[in-house]
């Protein structure tokens, strides 16, 4: 049995992590194409139903200027999930490539690196967050870059942790035996071996991406109007929770799917991609 099927496997007979992949799927096909089944945009406004309940013309209801709620809903989420995705695999990225090339230096170059670390762990990077997309308008692809420049230092600690194991093992010796350079030792012997680790914290990074997103745009520091997320929708509802329930309610509940679905599959991937895990092995019984 091949590695790949028998990791496919283990996943498999995990139940929470495959119904977390439905869930994702079934999250994802909504923001792509939940918006051809209705015929308003999230920007246009029905001034005839301000604040009006779901119904069968808004299956979702109206907020206060009269924009469907489920056509806001779609957008929010699409807007959300493309944050969500390219913060996580930049984050990835970058601290693969500044944790395992740490790890392999050593010496003065790792020094230098874990004391940027370690500094940038202990600045407080929410604020910071906050003071510069809010100073930027809130435009999303900043927020990207905002969010990837804070996000990925804990991430390169566990890989360089990992990675300095890696660097004395047989196979890196003997690439530096017949002259391989580092750049290519680097992304191509030790950080295809972090494979499994990069899996799993790029699942978990989505739900990571998400919370703080839905946090800035919650305070108004995210993702600012006109555009839509879905912490700009909590923001908007969150002071009509009684009277208006379905302003918090939908948006709340795709947050609370989003993170979900990803939680159990990141917690699949890493039973499935560890061999010494007794859960993915014994059917994923939780």
């Amino acid at each position: 049995m091949g590695v790949q099927r028998l990791y496919a496997r283990r996943f498999l007979r995990n139940r929470l992590a495959v119904a977390g992949v439905a869930i994702f799927v079934l999250l994802v096909l909504f923001s792509v194409f939940g918006g051809l089944l209705t015929p308003y945009a999230y920007s246009d406004a029905d001034f005839a139903a301000l604040t009006q309940p779901p119904s069968g013309t808004h299956w979702f209801g109206t907020n206060q200027g009269g924009n469907d709620i489920y056509a806001s809903a779609v957008h929010g989420l699409r807007r959300s999930l493309v944050i969500a995705v390219s913060v996580s695999v930049l984050t990835i990225v970058v601290a693969a490539v500044i944790g395992s090339s740490a790890a392999y230096f050593g010496g003065r170059v790792e020094k230098a690196t874990l004391a940027v670390i370690h500094f940038l762990l202990v600045v407080p990077s929410f604020l910071i967050l906050a003071l510069v997309s809010h100073r930027l308008a809130g435009d999303w692809r900043v927020l990207i870059v905002v969010l990837t420049v804070f996000g990925w230092m804990s991430t390169a600690r566990v890989i360089w942790s990992v990675s300095t194991s890696l660097r004395e093992r047989d196979f890196i010796t003997a690439a530096e035996f017949m002259g391989v350079s580092p750049a290519r030792i680097i992304l191509r012997h030790i950080i295809p071996n972090l494979g499994s680790l990069l899996i799993v914290n790029l699942t978990l990074g989505v739900v990571a991406t998400v919370l703080s997103e839905t946090a800035l745009s919650f305070l108004g520091f995210g993702v600012q109007t006109p555009d839509v997320s879905l912490g700009t929708m909590l923001a908007d509802g969150a002071n009509t929770v009684t009277s208006a329930p379905w302003l918090f309610a939908f948006p709340a509940g795709l947050v609370v799917l989003l993170t979900v679905s990803m939680t159990f599959v990141g917690d699949g991937l890493r039973d499935a991609l560890d061999p010494t895990s007794t859960t993915g092995a014994a059917g994923g019984r939780r």
